[in-house]
This record gives C-alpha cells, sequence and structure tokens, in this order.
C-alpha cells in the first residue's frame, strides 16, 4: 500500500514507524508542516522533538511543503492532527479516492452561539460528505506504538473500505486492529476520556486514594456512555478498546497529558502554566467545554465533566473541586 500520514506530531509518526515496518512492505511518506522540522527528521532519521532515540523504518519517507500530490497516488491517507485543525484538513482531502481517517480525539469547538460542537464525523459530513472517511482510535500512547510495544485499535467507519485498509496497513504482530461501525461511539470515548483523565489526574495529584481513583473512573465511564447512547452510540462500545480500554490508559498511566494536567493544577499551577509545560496539545483541555455544553444540550447529567470545566474556567477552585462532587445529592446507581 501507499499510504499519507499528515501531520508529524508523536502520534502520527508513531503511526507512520508502525505501518513503514510492516512486513507487507508499504510505502509511507509522512508529511510535516514545517519544513525545518522535516528536513531535521530526514537528517537525523528520527522524530528528535516527540520520539527522540527510535530510528526510522527504511520505507519511512518524509516529505514537506504541498501534500497533495503524494495524495492523489495514495491508497490510505492518515489525518493526524489536533481536533481544530481536521476541518480544514477534511476541506481539503474532499476529492480524494483513497479512504481517509482521522486521529483526532474530541469536539470541535462550536462555530457559533448557540451551536454544538460536531464531532470529527459530523464535521467531514458537513465539508466532505462523498468521502470514504473513518476514526482510528484506542488505548494507545505514541512512544509505546513507536516502540513496537503490543497495542490494540479500533477502526471505525460506516464505510468498509476504510476499515479493510486500515486493517491491511496496521494490523501486525505487535498492533491489532478491530474493525467497528459505531464511528459515533468510538469518537465519544476518545473525546470524554480526555476530560475524565483531568480529573483522574487531579485526584492522584491531591493523593485523594485509590478509592476515589476508582470512583472517578467508574462514574466517568457512565457519563461517557449516558452521552454516547444520547448521540446514537451503542452501550457495548463504551466497554470496550475506545470506551473503557481509553478511559483506563489515559486516567492512570503516566504518559497521558491530560492526565498531567490535573497533576500540575493540584499541584498549584495555573492552566496556562500547565499547558505550556506539556509540550504537546492535551485535547481535554480544548474539548471539555465543547462536550459539557454537548450534553446540557442533550439533557445529559455528566457531574464529573462540569466540574472539569468549571475548574478549567476557573469558577472553581482545586480545593473546591472534591466537595463539588461529594456533596451532591445521593442517589441510585
Amino acid at each position: 500500500m501507499k499510504i499519507v500520514v499528515i501531520g508529524a506530531g508523536a502520534w502520527g509518526t508513531a503511526l507512520a514507524m508502525g505501518a513503514a515496518a510492516h512486513p507487507a512492505g508499504h510505502t509511507v511518506q509522512l508529511w510535516a508542516r514545517d519544513a525545518a522540522q522535516a528536513q531535521a527528521m530526514r537528517t537525523a532519521r528520527e522524530n528528535t522533538r516527540y520520539l527522540g532515540g527510535i530510528a526510522f523504518p527504511p520505507r519511512l519517507v518524509v516529505i514537506d511543503g504541498d501534500v497533495m500530490p503524494a495524495v492523489a497516488q495514495a491508497d490510505l491517507v492518515i489525518v493526524a492532527t489536533p481536533m481544530a485543525a481536521l476541518r480544514e484538513w477534511l476541506q481539503r482531502l474532499a476529492q480524494s479516492t483513497a479512504p481517509v481517517a482521522w486521529l483526532s480525539k474530541g469536539f470541535e469547538a462550536a462555530t457559533a452561539p448557540g451551536l454544538p460542537g460536531l464531532m470529527a464525523h459530523e464535521v467531514c459530513a458537513a465539508v466532505a460528505p462523498q468521502l470514504r472517511a473513518g476514526v482510528f482510535s484506542g488505548p494507545s500512547f505514541a512512544l509505546e506504538v513507536a516502540r513496537q510495544q503490543p497495542t490494540a485499535l479500533v477502526a471505525a467507519s460506516s464505510h468498509a473500505a476504510v476499515s479493510e485498509a486500515l486493517v491491511a496497513a496496521f494490523h501486525s504482530s505487535h498492533v491489532r486492529v478491530y474493525a467497528s461501525s459505531d464511528i459515533v461511539g468510538v469518537e465519544v470515548g476518545g473525546a470524554v476520556k480526555n476530560v475524565l483523565a483531568i480529573a483522574t489526574g487531579l485526584c492522584d495529584g491531591l493523593q485523594l486514594g485509590l478509592n476515589a481513583r476508582a470512583a472517578l473512573i467508574t462514574r466517568g465511564l457512565a457519563e461517557m456512555t449516558r452521552l454516547g447512547m444520547a448521540l446514537g452510540a451503542q452501550g457495548k462500545t463504551f466497554m470496550g478498546l475506545s470506551g473503557l480500554g481509553d478511559l483506563v490508559l489515559t486516567a492512570t498511566g503516566d504518559l497521558s497529558r491530560n492526565r498531567k494536567v490535573g497533576l500540575l493544577l493540584a499541584q498549584g499551577q495555573t492552566l496556562d502554566q500547565a499547558v505550556q509545560s506539556l509540550g504537546h496539545v492535551a485535547e481535554g483541555v480544548y474539548s471539555a467545554r465543547t462536550v459539557w455544553q454537548r450534553a446540557q444540550l442533550l439533557g445529559v447529567e455528566m457531574p464529573i465533566s462540569e466540574t472539569v470545566v468549571a475548574l478549567l474556567d476557573g469558577r472553581l477552585h482545586v480545593s473546591e473541586a472534591v466537595r463539588h462532587l461529594m456533596e451532591r445529592d445521593p442517589k441510585g446507581e
């Protein structure tokens, strides 16, 4: 296969490396927005900025400049950008004949007052409705994928050709790819788990204990499921890789950027300080408000997500967050 990965951050680079090392002999082009970064990667044969010390496979080619000629020849296109850039890329790829999959996790910021922020597949339906597209998600840290440590991912799309292309591109001895038709559930899981990871990082940073962490993860999963089903997802999806799996990884793993935000807030850092110290995008910071707004429009109760939004907006102090949750009226599970 000829595969083009758009976006040379940690996750895009890790997947490009995995595809280029695949025994099927794929040809993989990794596109970097910054020409200087692209040249540095070509020279070093690694992504020193995000995945330093891990060498590129020989079949991985780094490109920059106009990516559309490469897209025109591709059998599969991967969009590995933050959610904020997805709309622009889907517009540019609207006429692509190759399957397209995005790695973006989150909800797009609302484009106008009173309008809900959209999930990725809703953005695609609005700007590139003819595109054969889907999402590639699941519990995965880029560093471990780049190191070829065992990982399981989900390819979700209403188009069988998209899932089939993702399986052919990435399924190997160290990456298992499961197909799903529930793109709504997979995207909701990928978005909400980042918000919940901030809450769990805060819990751990305040040293509230393992009981509190277990409660947050469990009740957070319930929030995620309620929102997903209100949006039309299948309940069983949230007990799978893109639901429970991604939530546990992101809420407890030391490589989680969103969990790190919660830890740093617990240490007394401001939100700006916490975000700047990461060096990467923490999608939960940007999508939390949109997730909560979407829940409000649907009448879905999400108290943990509501608390995270109040904390990020500065309406709630770190020391008040726990009391805000614990003093809610009793109710049945």
